[in-house]
């Protein structure tokens, strides 16, 4: 005998978001009845991916190389559009300002344009660390952009003093400040170039709003906007033992084994990374995973909570989930205003959060009925 678990509620979300399935041209179809004895070991039989972002080894190579096409592709087709044969880009050592120089490069490489072209400015501020401040400037080099240093905190002390804001107070005026500066710098300085300026956010970021409004949020193409941050990582890993040499190989590993974080809040006494993102927003890979649950099947937050508590059985405990779950629901409701204007990017995946794309939301949707069946 042969018993399997079968996911109705995922079929039938996958059948009505993809146009692949053709509704039958006869109007009358045939039923045949049939008894069967209800059949309940008490077991859950069926394994879910709890990276469902992320491909499996033996198809790695042809799904990394097919979304590492799709972005270069979509940025090409904007600058061949747009007739624009220069960038800005601002290169912070983190995960996702690497993928997109990457992307970048590869780009650039395609249309036959100097890699010289590519300004990439990084922008050390009050939270900047060595270790990313290095390899930032490091990682531009060993591909040949254009390296440019424009420190922000001058600019935004007196920016604050202006605003009568205390420098001392480290709350969101102090963080979203730096971030508007160095998008101010990015976008004057590819007016100045007769550039573009090229985002950085993930669909992870998105998703959860962990951007500044009109900050790192805003940018003239953004190459990353349907990738989730557990594909980035994956898809720069994959880069640099594929496709780099040893020099930029090297920096690239050590940018993959820094802590998730945007490094505006001064570093510890050490020097090191003091704000992690992971510690205020929760993993990465849960929200990645909820993400993926919501959107591609239309799963219900009790489902969702039910189907990860087996998919991380081994790595988070139920409370854990629960919680994490909450944040999500309630950061994805809140931050749909930014979601409402984010740029343009191309849509690698089957899951997207453009409001010109896959997902239509209203800014002031309310959360409560979601949270109110996790209660229960």
């Amino acid at each position: 005998m042969i018993i399997s678990d079968i996911d109705v509620v995922a079929l039938r979300g996958d059948r009505l978001k993809n146009s692949n399935f053709i509704p039958p041209q006869e109007e009358s179809v045939s039923e045949i009845e049939c008894a069967l004895e209800a059949v309940s070991t008490g077991k859950w039989y069926r394994k879910f991916n709890p990276y469902p972002f992320i491909p499996s080894p033996e198809k790695e190579d042809e799904y990394l190389s097919e979304v590492f096409n799709i972005q270069t592709a979509g940025l090409a087709k904007r600058l061949q559009h747009t007739g624009i044969k220069t960038v800005t880009m601002g290169i912070s050592g983190g995960l996702d300002s690497t993928l997109a120089l990457l992307v970048t490069t590869k780009t650039f490489d395609f249309l036959g344009l100097p890699r010289e072209n590519i300004i990439g400015i990084t922008m050390p501020g009050f939270g900047t660390t060595g270790r990313t401040y290095n390899n930032a400037v490091e990682l531009m080099k060993s591909v040949g952009v254009t390296v440019k240093e424009i420190p922000i905190v001058n600019a935004v002390t007196q920016h604050l003093k202006d605003i009568e804001q205390d420098i001392n107070l480290h709350d969101i005026t102090y963080e979203n400040a730096q971030a508007r500066e160095r998008t101010q710098i990015l976008m004057d300085y590819a007016n100045k170039i007769n550039g573009l300026v090229v985002g950085t956010g993930n669909l992870s970021e998105l998703a959860l709003g962990w951007a500044t409004y009109n900050g790192d949020h805003m940018s003239m193409y953004g190459v990353n906007a349907s990738v989730p941050k557990t594909l980035v990582k994956t898809l720069v890993r994959w880069i640099a033992d594929t496709q780099m040499g040893d020099q930029p190989r090297k920096i690239l590993h050590d940018i993959l084994d820094t802590p998730f974080s945007p490094e505006l809040l001064p570093a510890d006494k050490e020097g090191k990374i003091a704000q992690k993102t992971e510690h205020f927003i929760g993993p990465y890979e849960l929200h990645d995973f909820f993400l993926h649950r919501m959107l591609r099947y239309g799963d219900s937050p009790k489902r969702i909570c039910f189907i990860a508590q087996q998919a991380f059985v081994n790595q988070y405990s139920p409370e854990e989930i629960l919680k994490w779950l909450k944040v999500f629901y309630k950061r994805f409701f809140a931050q749909q205003f930014k979601r409402s204007c984010m740029p343009d990017g191309p849509k690698v995946g089957s899951v997207n959060l453009s409001p010109r794309g896959d997902w239509r939301m209203p800014s002031d949707a309310v959360v409560n009925v979601w949270l109110k069946e996790l209660e229960n």
